[in-house]
This record gives structure tokens, C-alpha cells and sequence, in this order.
């Protein structure tokens, strides 16, 4: 299970949010606490392909370099369409929040299935809609899963890397 406790910030670019990782990794994290959630194209853009062999999830269109290094690194990846949201990419422990809360049905008063898995591990509504938000806007998500201590680490690293937006969510 996912840790409760939980660091978020919010970039404006896939490049930003991969930046951003590098530097939680360069800082020692365990990279195995880690979720980048975004939408992964733009309707404009053509080839957009997602498959899955063994392990390794293939993903083309214009952001495919970005979604592929990520899945080298993260554990977890997958591509959901949500309502509202439409398509969205995500990689690291989050994918299995969703996946539960979507094999149990899970339905939390008005939030989408992405929404749900994010209150499962701690946070509030009011930041969902914020960071539901952000998504809508074709932002992305970098989500640190961890103790106390770590995602407060990961909020001091994070502040220095760029987001919109950054805060801690304690169980």
C-alpha cells in the first residue's frame, strides 16, 4: 500500500516534471515512492500508441520520450480515460491506488476515479479539484509517497525545482 503521507507539485511541462524527478533521484529517494501523473498529448498531435510487453510499456506520439524513460524508471504505468479529464498517463504506486479503487468501486462523493485514488491516500478534496485542475490544463502531477520526514524532505527539494505549486498532505 501506498504511503498516506504525501509530497505534490505541479509543473507546466513534462520537461519540468522530469527535471524534477532527477533531482528527488540525485537527492537519494527511493524512486520506487514516486508518481508522475499528466495527459501525455495533446488532441492535435497524431500516433499516440500505448501497449504493454512484460514489464516495459511502449507508448508513442510526441511526448512518447518522456512517458517511456519514465515507465524505464517508475514502478507501475498505465493510461486511463477518465471523464472530464480524458486521457490521462501515470507512473509509480499511484497506478495500483487506481486500479484498487476502480476493481472495488470505490466512489468518493463527486470525485473522478483519479480524484478517489488521491483521497485514498490522503488528500483532501479541495486540493483534488486543484490538482484535477491542473490537469485539465495539461500540467502534471509529481506525487512523492513516503513518511513524515520524506515528504517533507521532498517538499524542500521540490520547492527549488520550478512548480506552480507544492505541498505536503499528512495523514
Amino acid at each position: 500500500m501506498v504511503d498516506e503521507n504525501s509530497c505534490v507539485a505541479i509543473y507546466l511541462t513534462h520537461e519540468q516534471a522530469e527535471a524534477a524527478l532527477r533531482k528527488l533521484q540525485k537527492a537519494a529517494f527511493d524512486i520506487k515512492k514516486i508518481s508522475i501523473v499528466g495527459k501525455g498529448y495533446h488532441p492535435e498531435e497524431h500516433p499516440v500508441g500505448f501497449y504493454n510487453t512484460g514489464d516495459r510499456v511502449k507508448f508513442w506520439g510526441a511526448q512518447g520520450g518522456f512517458w517511456g524513460g519514465l515507465w524505464g524508471l517508475l514502478v507501475g504505468a498505465a493510461m486511463f480515460w477518465i471523464p472530464g479529464l480524458g486521457p490521462v498517463v501515470m507512473a509509480g504506486p499511484l497506478v495500483t491506488v487506481l486500479v484498487s479503487a476502480l476493481e472495488g468501486a470505490v466512489v468518493v462523493g463527486g470525485l473522478s476515479a483519479l480524484g478517489a485514488a488521491l483521497y485514498s491516500i490522503g488528500i483532501p478534496k479541495d486540493s483534488i479539484i486543484r490538482y484535477e485542475t491542473a490537469l485539465e490544463s495539461d500540467q502534471y502531477l509529481l506525487i512523492v509517497h513516503g513518511t513524515q520526514q520524506e515528504v517533507e524532505r521532498a517538499h524542500d527539494v521540490l520547492a527549488d525545482t520550478g512548480p506552480t505549486d507544492v505541498a505536503i498532505h499528512l495523514s
